[in-house]
């Protein structure tokens, strides 16, 4: 029981840290994205310069995609696990909170994924003639990166929410099976 109290703590920290990390690159983006009076124009041409806040979103990607697949495959392991180890053959119900929990992660990882995703690859260096799409400067707008910023913090606190009830309940579980193998042996 107390192996599955330090994964526990492991892996709510190792997401927890991840998920700030996400959360620390997009505001740090924000700031050093590229702002107008940075574009220069020639007639119909513009010209970018390649900004800090590229590298910053690519942190804010790589940390957010590798807390989200680690906190599920935590979750998937220790529902998939527990039922392995249940020696009835009943199915238990799914509590909807852990659906909702879910859905709720996979929909704001999909989203900020998508913000941050494009905000990042429009903050890349855009010379004369070959803007980000049909030759055409684009700016990342103001309050894109704090968007994903908050879509990142409820992506990895329903994710934090799933692990810990995923591994409560294989503690719950697993300590009641401890118990019962006592009882049975004093009997």
């Amino acid at each position: 029981m107390e192996k599955l109290q330090y994964g526990l703590v492991l892996t709510v920290s190792v997401v927890a840290s991840l998920g700030v990390v996400s959360f620390v690159s997009c505001i740090a983006a924000e700031i050093k994205r590229t702002r107008e009076d940075e574009v220069k124009l020639v007639g119909r041409l513009c010209k970018l310069p390649g900004s800090h806040a590229f590298g910053f979103g690519i942190a804010a990607l790589i940390c957010l995609i590798v807390a989200q697949v680690v906190g599920n495959l935590v979750v998937i392991c220790g529902h998939f696990c527990a039922r392995e180890k249940k020696s009835s053959g009943s199915k238990a119900k799914q509590p909807m909170i852990l659906i909702a929990l879910l859905f709720t992660s996979w929909m704001s990882f999909v989203m900020a994924v998508t913000l941050i995703s494009t905000a990042t690859s429009m903050s890349r260096k855009q010379t004369y003639g070959e803007g980000w799409l049909d030759g055409e400067c684009y700016l990342v707008k103001q309050g894109i990166y704090i968007g994903s910023g908050i879509l990142v913090l409820i992506t990895v606190g329903s994710t934090l929410g799933l692990v810990i009830i995923t591994m409560r309940k294989s503690q719950v579980e697993e300590g009641f099976k401890g118990e019962q193998s006592k009882l049975n042996t004093k009997l």
